[in-house]
């Protein structure tokens, strides 16, 4: 008797654990897309621009312009990450930054001149 109680508190607390554990892992995603770039300082402000609240991680790629963002949809959402990182001065595929933005990156910065990156 004793065993057969035991073996359902076991159970359940692990059916709770789990449950909790998928909820969690709901809540974080994966996207990535395309960030108009050309230079590590490019890099750099794409990265810093796009870790608002509830990002975890950034990681632009200078050679093929996506970035890849892991975040957490309970507290930012993919549009939002576009829209913070076209604030400083740089396109998404959903965003085109302000062009009073654009024009105050520094020259090697200038994307949409078609400068080669460095």
């Amino acid at each position: 008797m004793k065993i057969t109680y035991l073996i359902s508190i076991v159970v359940f607390f692990s059916s709770t654990l789990i449950s909790v554990a998928q909820e969690k892992n709901e809540k974080i995603e994966t996207a990535e897309f395309h960030v108009s770039g050309v230079c590590d300082q490019c890099k750099t402000r794409i990265e810093n621009a796009a870790l608002i609240k509830g990002v975890k991680l950034a990681e632009w790629n200078k050679e093929t312009h996506n970035i890849k963002v892991v975040f957490n949809n309970t507290k930012t959402s993919e549009e939002d990450i576009h829209s913070a990182i076209a604030e400083h001065g740089h396109d998404t595929e959903l965003v085109k930054a302000d062009d009073a933005i654009y024009g105050k990156l520094p020259k090697c910065c200038a994307y949409r001149d078609g400068l080669k990156a460095h």
